[in-house]
């Protein structure tokens, strides 16, 4: 009987926090500058430039903390650790070993039909390092210092993930508390969201831990999937020819779907961590969790309740819309505006969704107003325009952010419901398809539908597409 495995994974996530500012000087940290122009004495790791903790990470930091139900450290401090490599300008970054600012959490995650904690072992804070760019036409490396210094928080669980569905449903949740607190945008495509995975491969049934390795270069939920998969299988087919797996930090490359081995990985690598002797250590008393505690907004639990009590949307729309924070603060903005909750829901779950899937977009890319989404419900309600020219105007919307009330004006597009401007261009549609009226009086119901459609053409789509039907089944009725 062949050998049934398990798989064990647990992950270290890094994020980008949401300050304007770097961790430890003044520095924008914006993303997409040109290279090395974000950058001061104390990032590039300058003789004789001093750290200036930023206030705002450790707020960011323990609002994390609080929503991934940490125990925050009270006294909590930076380590050194050492390493030499060209992204590193100091030959040291600034983390937490010893005292990390929080410790023993979890996130509860939902995969498939289950429900289960993945518990947080530990979470900390630290500067990120720079950004090698290979050119493998010179053969020669670049190094750019604009993301050195940009503040992290790292987020290590316990090895509690079975597959890659557990996997993708607690980084999705841990995105989703992130981004709800505003700490970070958490984009995986711009690096402010990073995943190292650990994984190893043990016979179902036995309680010891294989040999894991890491995998990194991960950049997308779907790569993180495949990587695991790979891995995974990779793993069991060294173990069934019976040779050993190899504890090594491994880079998946997704275009080829496969990893190669980096460096191999000791248990104890020398980073010779000691305390930063240039910070002092954090204090964080009970009165500051307390008013951090007291900013946190509501996250998507307390939001889901609220919507049944205060909107008549299905619940399938409200899981939907509150999964991504953007997508519920335009429901909400544009429901205030035009009162219309289920007329709005409904832009979002079809048109919105629609597009952003042929646009390859996430929900945090959007960028038009509630105010233009609520003057396009309340012009659709009002009649002014009919239903295709509103899926017409959304898109404009949607790609520009364009005034609908300006854009429905200056286009001609409000709908034509006078009967007496309509009667001619109906009485033309019938005078000219004799055959489609004479298949309509014989009894065939389609061919009122082609009539009303030729009808449309001829009105650019602006008729009302209930009158044209009513006027042509009373004319054909005649």
């Amino acid at each position: 009987m062949a050998k049934q495995y398990e798989t064990v994974i647990g992950l270290e996530v890094h994020v980008e926090l949401a300050t304007k500012t770097k961790i430890f000087c003044s520095c924008s940290t914006e993303f997409g500058g040109a290279p090395n122009t974000h950058t001061c004495p104390v990032c590039t790791g300058m003789p004789g430039s001093l750290p200036v903790l930023n206030k705002q990470v450790v707020e960011y930091a323990a609002a994390i903390a609080l929503a991934t139900n940490c125990e925050i450290t009270k006294v909590c401090k930076f380590d050194r650790k050492n390493y030499f490599y060209p992204d590193n300008p100091q030959n040291y970054q600034i983390s937490q070993l010893y005292l990390p600012i929080a410790r023993n959490g979890f996130v509860e995650i939902e995969a498939g039909d289950k429900k289960k904690k993945v518990r947080i072992h530990e979470m900390h804070m630290e500067e990120d390092a720079g950004k090698l760019i290979h050119d493998e036409w010179d053969d020669t490396s670049l190094v750019d210092y604009n993301r050195s210094g940009v503040p992290l928080v790292e987020i290590v669980s316990e090895p509690d993930m079975r597959s890659a569905d557990e996997v993708i449903a607690y980084l999705e949740k841990l995105r989703m508390i992130i981004q709800y607190l505003g700490a970070s945008d958490c984009k995986l495509q711009e690096g402010s969201m990073r995943a190292d995975v650990n994984l190893s491969v043990r016979e179902m049934g036995s309680d010891s831990f294989g040999t894991r390795t890491e995998m990194k270069n991960l950049n997308s939920f779907k790569a993180i999937a495949r990587a695991i998969d790979g891995e995974r299988q990779r793993q069991i087919d060294l173990l069934e020819e019976g040779k050993p797996v190899i504890q090594e930090t491994r880079r998946w490359d997704d275009n080829k779907e496969s990893s190669h081995a980096m460096r191999s990985k000791e248990d104890a690598q020398d980073y010779r961590y000691f305390p930063e002797p240039d910070l002092v250590p954090i204090v964080i008393s009970d009165e500051w969790i307390e008013e951090i505690r007291a900013r946190q907004p509501e996250l998507r639990t307390e939001k889901l309740e609220r919507y049944r009590r205060e909107f008549d949307i299905p619940e399938y729309d409200a899981q939907i819309i509150t999964a991504s924070k953007k997508m519920a603060d335009l429901f909400e903005a544009a429901s205030a505006i035009c009162r219309k909750p289920k007329k709005v829901s409904n832009w979002l779950m079809v048109e919105t969704l629609r597009l952003l899937k042929e646009r390859g977009m996430e929900p945090e890319d959007l960028h038009f107003s509630p105010e233009n989404l609520a003057k396009l419900v309340e012009l659709t309600e009002a009649g002014t325009i009919n239903s295709s020219v509103a899926k017409e105007v959304f898109e404009k919307i949607f790609d520009e952010d364009i005034d609908p009330d300006r854009y429905v004006e200056e286009k001609g597009l409000k709908t034509v419901n006078d009967e007496g401007a309509l009667l001619e261009t109906v009485q033309r549609v019938i005078a000219e398809n004799p055959q489609s009226v004479a298949d309509y009086r014989s009894g065939k119901e389609k061919a009122i539908g082609f009539l009303v459609g030729q009808t449309m053409k001829a009105t650019k789509g602006k008729a009302d597409p209930g009158m044209v039907n009513r006027m042509l089944r009373e004319m054909l009725a005649s």
